[in-house]
């Protein structure tokens, strides 16, 4: 096996025509934050980015940054925060989940695999903030699509069609996106001892309010004491972040205090506390226990989401807890079978969705469809896109479906909106 370690896109262009002339599979590499999802690759070679960096553009007055597809996130994390700006969608970092430490993701990692964090409901996902991507598809051919300013929209559709495309269809060299100013003022506002169907009662109240709440979440009891250090104590948390100036925050914090008062007991946390908070169920550190076994990303209605989850622990040893308004569900299985089948289908009892096994053994993700089954129409389609791409199938083989003409439309988990 080799290891190709580009420093610039035409390097990594003469790379993959090789590939492509020989016919050879390749993987794509980042720094490897996110290796473990997916299906076992079926790759005779590495392309690693991880030396493909560098800010190449960043203009605050104008809100875009574009940069090196290999370049880690935390370091343009790092730049903007002292510019007092963010990616507004909140990308989620899958180290600690995975059994690494946090900040080893990559730029080109972001749009490829789609991320988002508890912002989602308000800001969307990686696709929605997207300009333009340069990159060199699975034919040997290095192509271009959208622009660096926020009006030019030239290409946009292609831009996105790369996030949720795991690498299967392109190798990015450069992203550029867009980013925005971040809040003045960070409060969350908890809400303590509630069981699941109330809490999501309280988060679609609480939403549907006039208090721009950005993001909503609940922690069942005991999951609440694996965030932020235990400092939540152990009673279950429902949580509603409120951001944006000073006193407008306080005023939208009491707006909810009066709506929910007699909810339960609640309380209020604010700053560096509220962040960690946040972070830690951004990165699902509740079931970052160093551990293989596996855990899922369910995204369906937050209506019926909890009432799924029930029907899942009559069948099935399983923790969970809840972002996005109770949309997004994570899973853990206390034993070791994931249970792929009874998940799925309960999902479609309950209204449809998408799950994604997004941890488990080697041997559990070659045998089990990771990401969720494509109906055959959309699996048509798909394949035709991934003829077009990459018709000689060296991109990422095997990693979203099994065989070798592996790839899928970008997958709407990110995507899906509760």
């Amino acid at each position: 096996m080799t290891t190709f370690t580009p420093s610039s896109p035409a390097e990594i262009l003469s790379t993959i025509q090789w590939a492509a002339a020989e016919e050879t599979p390749v993987e794509i590499l980042g720094h490897g934050s996110k290796r473990g999802i997916g299906r076992p690759l079926q790759a005779e070679h590495t392309l690693d980015l991880s030396k493909l960096t560098g800010v190449t553009l960043y203009e605050p007055a104008e809100l875009v940054l574009s940069a090196r597809a290999g370049t880690p996130l935390a370091e343009i994390e790092r730049l903007l925060a002292e510019n007092g700006q963010q990616f507004a969608f909140e990308p989620m970092d899958y180290g600690p989940l995975l059994g690494s430490e946090r900040g080893k993701g990559t730029l080109g990692g972001v749009l490829a695999s789609n991320l988002s964090g508890p912002r989602r409901l308000k800001a969307g996902a990686a696709r929605d903030h997207i300009l333009g991507i340069s990159a060199v598809s699975g034919r040997g051919e290095a192509f271009k699509s959208g622009g660096r300013v926020v009006k030019n929209v030239t290409g946009y559709d292609l831009s996105k069609l790369m996030a949720g495309s795991w690498g299967t269809l392109a190798v990015l060299t450069d992203v550029t996106f867009k980013v925005l100013p971040a809040a003045e003022t960070e409060v969350t506002l908890a809400i303590r001892g509630l069981l699941d169907d109330a809490a999501v009662a309280a988060m679609a109240l609480a939403l549907g309010s006039s208090a721009e709440v950005s993001s909503a979440a609940h922690l069942p009891e005991r999951i609440a004491a694996r965030v932020a250090a235990g400092r939540l104590g152990s009673d279950a948390a429902t949580l509603l972040r409120v951001e944006g100036f000073g006193p407008s925050v306080v005023y939208r914090i009491e707006a909810l205090k009066q709506l929910l008062g007699k909810a339960g007991p609640l309380q209020e946390i604010a700053g560096e506390a509220s962040k960690t908070i946040w972070r830690d169920i951004r990165d699902c550190v509740p079931f970052a226990d160093g551990g293989a076994r596996p855990v899922w990303r369910v995204s369906m209605a937050p209506s019926q989401a909890h009432h799924m989850v029930m029907a899942l622990r009559m069948q099935a040893a399983v923790d969970a807890f809840y972002d996005w308004q109770g949309g997004l569900v994570w899973l853990s299985m206390r034993e070791d079978d994931p249970e792929a089948e009874l998940l799925r289908g309960l999902i479609r009892k309950f209204g449809g969705g998408h799950a994604t096994l997004v941890r488990a053994s080697a041997s559990l993700r070659a045998a089990l469809p990771v990401f969720e089954p494509q109906p055959p129409h959309l699996a048509a389609l798909s394949a035709r896109l991934k003829a077009e791409f990459d018709p000689k199938h060296i991109l990422n083989p095997g990693r979203m479906a099994p065989g070798s003409s592996s790839a899928t439309l970008p997958q709407t988990t990110e995507e899906a909106a509760p």
